[in-house]
C-alpha cells in the first residue's frame, strides 16, 4: 500500500473525528488555541492508537486466516463506510461545549473504533505499521484543528458530507483492495 493510499484513508478515517469538531467548534462561542490543540491532540491520538493496536490483533491472527485477508480487509471497511454514511444521514442531539477529559475521551474512543478495524486489515496487507499511523494521527489532528474553526465559523451543514464522503472513500479503497487481489486491476 502507498503512500497516496494511506493518505486517502487517513483522510477517510479522519471524517467522524472531523465532523464532531465541527460539532464542538459549534458549541463554543469563543473558539482559542487550546481548543484546536485539545480537539486535536485527542482525535489523532486516539486515530493513531486504535489502527496501531488493531495491528498487533491482526498480526497475531493473519497466519490463520491469510487464504482470506483481502475479504475481510475489504468486509471490514465496507462495513465501516456504510456505517459512516448512515450516521450522516441520522440526526444527532446537542454538542456539549466542554473540552474537559471526561467529554473528550469518549468522544475520541467513538471516533476511532473504526480506525481499529483498519489497524487489523494493514496487517493483513503488511503495511508499515509506524508510518501509517502517524499519517492518520497528523491528518486527524489537522482535519480535527480545522474542524473546530469551520464549525464555529459555518455551522452545522458540513458534518454529514463529511461523514458521507468519508464513508465513500472507505468503501472504494476496501473495493479497490479486493480487486488488486482478484487480478482485477492493478495500481
Amino acid at each position: 500500500m502507498g503512500l497516496i493510499e494511506l493518505f486517502i484513508i487517513a483522510i477517510g478515517l479522519s471524517m467522524d473525528a472531523f465532523a464532531v469538531s465541527i460539532c464542538k467548534g459549534l458549541s463554543v462561542s469563543n473558539v482559542k488555541k487550546r481548543h484546536f490543540l485539545i480537539t486535536g491532540l485527542y482525535f489523532g491520538g486516539f486515530q493513531a492508537l486504535m489502527p496501531t493496536i488493531g495491528y498487533l490483533l491482526g498480526v497475531n491472527f493473519k497466519d490463520a486466516i491469510e487464504k482470506i485477508d483481502h475479504w475481510i480487509g475489504f468486509g471490514l471497511l465496507l462495513l465501516i463506510g456504510l456505517n459512516m454514511i448512515k450516521e450522516s444521514r441520522e440526526c444527532t442531539k446537542e454538542m456539549c461545549d466542554s473540552f474537559s477529559f471526561k467529554a473528550m475521551l469518549p468522544l475520541a474512543i467513538a471516533t476511532s473504533i473504526d480506525a481499529l478495524a483498519v489497524g487489523v486489515t494493514f496487517a493483513f496487507l503488511n503495511v508499515d505499521i509506524i508510518p501509517a499511523v502517524s499519517l492518520i494521527g497528523v491528518t486527524t489532528f489537522l482535519f480535527s484543528a480545522a474542524g473546530i474553526k469551520i464549525g464555529n465559523i459555518f455551522g452545522a451543514k458540513y458534518k454529514s458530507r463529511a461523514e458521507f464522503a468519508g464513508g465513500v472513500v472507505l468503501i472504494l479503497m476496501g473495493l479497490k483492495i479486493l480487486l488488486e487481489h482478484l487480478g482485477v486491476i492493478n495500481f
